[in-house]
């Protein structure tokens, strides 16, 4: 039978690591040491949550990521047991009763995916994912475009185009740019297969395994993501109100050298921090002085409804340091997959050849509708359109989260974006201990410690406002309220029984 004192847990109740986090890395060690053999049957949440006087959730949502990891194993009846086939997948043990690692860490990826799938069920409300909503698409105009495209063009219209992307796409691309202050040549535009290629694209080109990259903390996951899949280090440096903090990011440039900065100037994912002129300029002093190239992240930059309009990084970039990414996935199609990257000098080639090696080339029909779409005008229409009702649904998820979420939580007031970045009562379970009774009360969000580098923000929680209509939202926020006053009260009787 198993001894729950084999695994040495310490769990540190005032750290930002989440409980649920901490037991997962010491389950792990304990597997990957061998003290903890394939076979071995681990007790039941509800019984190894009384014995280390912690809620049942961290103990539920700490076995379900380590059955997704392929360390444990469910049977309906049976219990949770460690797996049987050393983790190496081939599914016989190997003799030496140690569970090797995986090849590079995949949790993030493997939580979100996980934590989607559970805001699939039906009757859900899911602020959880990073999508505009689908009433934003413009679905008749793209019929038209597609249908004007097949007339005209044809069988071309189905071939290979050119890696680089459709010339006519590249050049009206140009011109978008140049409202927004970019000024470049069409042969400086790369069309990628959305926005998160080209930030994928642009890690292979200029990076290495085992190169570092730095980036804001919290983070795109998509990026924490592709660093871990391309072997690249990560580090995160703290924000401020004002976006990333440039006297830590300058000592961490003096230590380690990283190959390439990454942000998100406007209206940041997950916090909606938008960086004001000055520092836009510092930062671009700092990357020019140390070389250091940045990759812009400018996705959500025209989702404004209110404050200021500020130029992106490039239109400031006088030396050519920044690699400007962005697409129309967020603004009108996702599903289309178009997206595009501008910049100078030596990295335009070197992207190139990774585009093509990558995919050849991204769909010529998408392309060539989309091309058709900006020559009608139907972005400009888009965006007006969809920023007018992203401001009601703001306004909406605040006053919801005045009136619901529990008192001492605090959020941001985004001006444009579409999240709502929230952080809950420490003196509450945690974001990813509330998960579950949550979706199990119909709401579901996104954790906010998936977006840390270095396991931060277990009471943070990520608000899709603008995927919901804003009856759900506000029904949303009340079943999000009611969830939370639940579990917390479970949590507060947990905290205060003694060790068992």
């Amino acid at each position: 039978m198993f001894n729950p004192s084999k695994l040495a847990i310490s769990l540190d109740r005032e750290g930002e690591e989440p409980i649920y986090r901490q037991l997962i890395r010491y389950i792990r060690a304990q597997i990957e040491s061998g003290e903890l053999l394939p076979g071995t049957r681990l007790p039941a949440s509800r019984d190894l949550a009384k014995q280390l006087n912690i809620s049942r959730i961290s103990v539920v949502n700490a076995y379900a990521e380590l059955r997704a990891q392929g360390f444990l194993s469910a049977h309906a009846g049976r219990g949770t047991f460690i797996a049987g086939d050393n983790h190496n997948g081939n599914g016989a043990s190997n003799g030496n009763n140690h569970a090797s690692a995986p090849e590079t860490p995949t949790t993030p990826d493997r939580s979100i995916r996980e934590m989607m799938r559970m805001a699939r069920k039906p009757g859900v409300i899911s602020f959880s994912q990073g999508s505009p909503p689908t009433d934003f698409f413009p679905v008749r105009h793209l019929r038209d475009a597609i249908t004007t495209v097949l007339d005209r063009d044809g069988a071309r219209a189905l071939g290979y185009e050119v890696a680089e992307g459709y010339a006519p796409l590249r050049a009206a691309v140009r011109d978008y740019v140049s409202a927004l202050g970019i000024r470049c040549n069409a042969d400086q535009v790369l069309i990628t297969g959305g926005t998160q290629q080209a930030l994928d694209l642009v890690v292979q080109a200029l990076l290495s395994e085992n190169d570092i990259l730095v980036t804001e903390n919290p983070t795109y996951l998509g990026m924490i993501d592709i660093a871990r899949t391309r072997r690249v280090q990560l580090h995160g440096i703290s924000l401020d109100e004002d976006g990333i903090r440039l006297d830590m990011l300058e000592n961490f440039i003096l230590d380690h050298h990283p190959k390439l900065i990454y942000v998100m100037p406007t209206f940041q994912n997950p916090t909606g921090t938008v960086m004001p002129l000055h520092r836009r300029r510092q930062l671009l002093n700092l990357a020019n002085e140390y070389k250091i190239p940045i990759l812009e992240d400018a996705v959500y930059h025209e989702l404004r409804f209110e404050g200021e309009s500020l130029p992106p990084l490039k239109a400031l970039d006088d030396n050519g340091m920044v690699i400007h990414a962005s697409g129309f996935t967020k603004m009108m199609l996702p599903g289309i997959r178009i997206g595009y990257l501008i910049t100078d000098g030596p990295h335009y080639e070197r992207l190139v050849r990774v585009k093509q090696a990558a995919d050849i080339a991204t769909s010529g029909l998408n392309q060539r509708a989309m091309h058709l779409m900006l020559e009608r005008g139907v972005m400009a229409q888009q965006l007006e359109r969809n920023n007018r009702e992203l401001l009601r649904r703001r306004d909406v998820a605040l006053s919801s989260a005045a009136r619901h979420l529990p008192p001492g939580s605090k959020w941001n007031v985004p001006q444009g974006g579409l999240y709502l970045w929230v952080q809950l009562p420490k003196t509450g379970p945690s974001a990813a201990e509330l998960y579950v009774s949550a979706v199990q009360a119909g709401v579901a969000y996104a954790i906010g410690s998936v977006f840390y580098t270095n396991s931060c923000g277990g009471h943070r929680i990520r608000i899709n406002y603008g995927v919901n209509k804003p009856a759900d939202i506000e029904e949303g926020f009340k079943r999000l309220g009611r969830a939370w006053r639940e579990l917390a009260c479970d949590y507060a009787d947990i905290e205060k029984s003694p060790l068992l």
